[in-house]
């Protein structure tokens, strides 16, 4: 092996991608037991390699030269292999300060708060640090010496400019836990979450619908792993570039979510966008059909609308907003429900097909939308919402072709 990431389980690693639009070199993930590890280090036989958890302190004792700042943060997680001395840095440092820039320019003279107490933590206590933090405070529920409860970080330190989450809350698959409620904090400038699955946990859409700017994790694995090939090829990586390479990445795993109308063309768009993207189509009636066992208008006829919608937002939360680079063509009335919107915002980025009114078609199958006037006052009641849930709004009055092709021109803009 000349490049690669060691770690214990790695079959969900983002690293590999990450190296492969970086540069041109074989990078290979290297699964090892802890009572190997030791023998891999003697041996030497890699160029470079990542390190991941568990093994960022395990590593240490075996490197000749360790860099002040993985020092400082008591972890190393990329090792450089030159002339047979190993050298050890800590890079999540360098992707972490990167998340924090591209928030705010600096964090001086601003009160950073950081939720969690493990090795992350001591990362970002470093970065603010760095950026000239005027206080930092630390929340954990451990109680460790240094620290505040979370009671009094709401209680006392409800006054914070900046936040950084360095806990798994949030993380697949407890996608609804928060460390904390952001309604407290009056005084946030910026947030920043070190979760990247899902690419926005519940903590950034807190913050996002409260206008306060917020990013997940994926910024920052995008950037240490830039920075690991930097250390790799002893080689700088223009900023450019480096952005780059993590909007290709989020591109790649962001959801293309379709909403609209009953008739609008979501699923026929949606065949259209996954034949020339080479991405499975979800459509979320489908599903709901194949779960309940009958078409929906049966489910209506038999159950009501109610029991419809708590079975569509099953189907959201546990089927389709966990998928990553999938379309999804959601039913008509899913943007009814709050939850449903920002389950699918989590992954993914919401297109509204915006097709006019006379340009839809009733048919007896659509329990809501069954002849011209149920359709007329589904479109009044509707419209507005569309509006609002949708991150994007293409015409949805030309061909499906030129709808389709609309759709991923300004998704991948």
């Amino acid at each position: 092996m000349e490049y690669g990431l060691l770690g214990e389980r790695l079959a969900h690693s983002f690293s590999p991608e990450i190296h492969a639009l970086i540069g041109d070199y074989d990078y290979k993930l290297k699964e090892l037991a802890k009572d190997k590890v030791e023998a891999f280090l003697r041996e030497r036989d890699f160029k470079a390699i990542n390190v991941t958890i568990p093994y960022k302190q395990t590593v240490m004792p075996f490197l000749d030269e360790i860099s002040e700042s993985a020092k400082a943060i008591g972890a190393v997680n990329t090792v450089v292999n030159r002339g047979g001395k190993l050298y050890g840095y800590n890079t999540d440092f360098d992707g972490l300060k990167a998340l924090v820039e591209s928030l705010v320019p600096t964090l001086k003279n601003l009160k950073v708060l950081i939720l969690g107490s493990g090795g992350t933590s001591h990362t970002a206590q470093a970065v603010a640090k760095s950026m000239g933090a005027k206080e930092i405070v630390v929340a954990s529920i451990m109680g460790e010496e240094g620290t505040v409860s979370y009671d009094d970080a709401k209680a006392l330190h409800n006054d914070a400019d900046f936040l950084i989450n360095t806990t798994p809350c949030g993380m697949y698959p407890n996608v609804h836990t928060v460390a904390v409620d952001l309604d407290v904090f009056t005084n946030l400038k910026a947030l920043a979450d070190v979760v990247y699955n899902p690419l926005r946990t519940e903590l950034v859409m807190q913050a996002l619908e409260k206008g306060i700017p917020a990013k997940g994790g994926l910024y920052m694995l995008t950037m240490q792993g830039i920075k690991a090939a930097e250390h790799f090829f002893s080689k700088e990586i223009e900023k450019d570039r480096a952005d780059e390479i993590f909007n290709t990445i989020i591109k790649r795993r962001e959801n293309i979510v379709l909403t609209g109308m009953p008739s609008s063309g979501k699923t026929t768009v949606g065949n259209i966008l996954a034949k020339e993207m080479n991405r499975p189509l979800y459509d979320v009636d489908a599903l709901i059909v194949k779960r309940a066992g009958c078409e929906i208008s049966e489910i209506f006829e038999k159950n009501g609308e109610e029991y419809f919608r708590d079975l569509e937002s099953a189907v959201i939360a546990e089927e389709v907003a966990p998928l990553t680079g999938a379309i999804i063509a959601t039913g008509g009335g899913a943007i009814l429900r709050s939850e449903n919107i920002k389950n699918l915002k989590k992954n993914g980025k919401v297109i509204f097909l915006d097709r006019a009114l006379e340009l839809l078609t009733p048919t007896a199958d659509r329990p809501t939308a069954s002849d011209i006037e149920a359709m007329k006052k589904r479109f009044e009641q509707r419209y507005g919402i569309y509006n609002k849930t949708a991150d994007i709004k293409v015409n949805g009055s030309l061909s499906a072709e030129e709808v389709a092709k609309s759709v991923e021109e300004v998704f991948l803009k």
